[in-house]
């Protein structure tokens, strides 16, 4: 991992409150996926003349309905993410909701380090994902991330666009709270 803090950015002064994005434009895709299954849950619900029975009927059109709703939020939730750094927290937000939220307090945060490269692959897909070897992510796409160490141990990653900035802000952060910088 690089380590930020020798970068020749590192003389720009760290904002108050500093926010980052990533977003992953193919999930739009899946989203689109998830409305035809929707659509097509409906179609056979209005147009539909089954003649082997009510039942079959009903468990197609709540399967696609289903399908596609899991689909729609499943992606659409994790389309893009919202990293927001204050004075108090890291506040990670997903989707057009803020939903999933995970809000980490700084007096638990013991280090912050640039990853480079984050994939999908590594974390067994896009979305919150748990790797009992590795903590918990956010991942919306492959690339740069902010890899965050709790004091209890646990790891923290999101991916997010400028995520150098991010490793700087958390850091500054903690050296602020002691008076001197950190040395993570």
């Amino acid at each position: 991992m690089r380590d930020p803090s020798h970068d020749s950015t590192h003389a720009e002064p760290v904002p108050a409150i500093w926010t980052g994005r990533a977003t992953n434009r193919v999930q739009w895709l899946l989203a689109f996926a998830g409305a035809a299954c929707i659509a097509l849950g409906i179609v056979l619900a209005v147009v539909s003349s089954w003649t082997s029975g009510v039942a079959p009927l009903v468990m197609s059109v709540v399967g696609c309905v289903a399908a596609g709703l899991l689909m729609l939020y499943g992606t659409l939730a994790f389309v893009h993410v919202a990293v927001k750094v204050d004075g108090d927290a890291v506040e990670v937000r997903c989707g057009h909701m803020g939903l999933p939220r995970r809000r980490i307090l700084l007096a638990h945060v013991v280090g912050a380090e640039f990853e480079p490269k984050v994939t999908p692959r590594h974390w067994g897909g896009w979305g919150y994902r748990w790797r009992p070897e590795r903590g918990t992510a956010v991942v919306v796409r492959r690339g740069e991330g902010v890899v965050v160490t709790l004091g209890d141990g646990r790891i923290f990653t999101v991916t997010v666009d400028d995520a150098e900035s991010a490793v700087r802000a958390i850091r500054d952060r903690l050296g602020a709270g002691s008076g001197k910088p950190a040395q993570i």
